[in-house]
């Protein structure tokens, strides 16, 4: 399985499916980042956290907890 947080800074990937429940889950989709959308890895910090995204023409940034519910493809 391969997560938003293994990817390398500059690929574009996409959304396959959202790991976790309720409330993060929640917060994650009222982000924008659901099934099926694109996602640009712009930036990832010294530390690995936190990791700047490109989702629908703007820019987010995710912790790295956050970032590892996110499967891509």
């Amino acid at each position: 399985m391969l997560t938003l947080k293994d990817i390398s800074v500059g690929k574009t990937v996409k959304v396959v499916k959202l790991h976790g429940e309720g409330a993060v889950k929640r917060r994650i989709m009222d982000m924008g980042i659901t099934r099926g959308v694109e996602v640009f890895v712009r930036k990832v910090a010294p530390l690995g956290d936190p990791v700047e995204v490109t989702v629908r023409d703007y820019e987010l940034s995710l912790r790295k907890v956050d970032a590892q519910m996110i499967e891509v493809q």
